[in-house]
């Protein structure tokens, strides 16, 4: 596979990533929920600070500082990265996966560090585009927005389940955006075809790359 078509890879992700980011931003209020696909696709409008599926590196801002500055310097590895795989002809596999993977944290690099420039506050009203350095918050300290929620079960669990007995369940709670799903995609295919993926192809020329 050619760098170039990986990286066109990535830039269609992002183009799809940012374009839902977008939408859900300006037409959604905060905590805004419709149905998608009956009760178990959702699209529910909140936002994070921290890693992917809503996890939190610590609450202070140096925290989201430390974790948008660890982002771009991993981004740039993973450019880097990602082109000595092909130069070293890795099969296709494996390049697709690291595409999705820093696609997807590109993608949410971007909301890191330009959304608290670009848009205006989201509560009960819609947020706004606004004058560039005129958002809601500083370089580096924008949030994520996320968006895609599959409460596939919703339910109470039984009482004569231990410690849960009695009390709200949900699976798949955590929620999520399109960068989170093609990092997780990416992880998931390499953990499980690792040892399909992670070969050179044999007779790959220089010129591929």
């Amino acid at each position: 596979m050619k760098y170039r078509n990986a990286v066109l890879l990535i830039f269609i992700i992002i183009l799809i990533d940012q374009w839902s980011k977008f939408y859900i931003k300006t037409h959604f209020y905060y905590g805004e929920e419709v149905n998608v696909i009956g009760n178990w696709f959702k699209l529910h409008f909140i936002e994070n600070e921290g890693m992917a599926f809503g996890m939190k590196l610590n609450e202070a801002p140096v925290g989201k500082l430390i974790l948008t500055l660890f982002r771009l310097v991993a981004v740039v590895f993973g450019f880097i990265l990602l082109k000595k795989l092909v130069n070293k002809g890795y099969a296709k596999g494996a390049i697709i996966c690291g595409a999705l993977i820093l696609a997807g944290a590109l993608g949410n690099l971007i909301d890191s560090i330009f959304y608290g420039l670009i848009f205006s506050e989201s509560s009960f009203h819609v947020a706004k585009l606004v004058p560039f350095g005129q958002g809601y918050g500083q370089i580096f300290h924008g949030r994520v927005v996320d968006m895609m929620y599959f409460p596939i079960v919703d339910t109470v669990m039984p009482t004569w389940v231990p410690v849960l007995g009695g009390k709200p369940f949900t699976f798949f709670e955590p929620v999520f955006n399109i960068a989170d799903a093609a990092i997780s995609t990416g992880v998931l295919v390499l953990v499980f075809f690792q040892k399909k993926l992670i070969h050179k192809q044999e007779n790959v020329t220089a010129k591929e790359a």
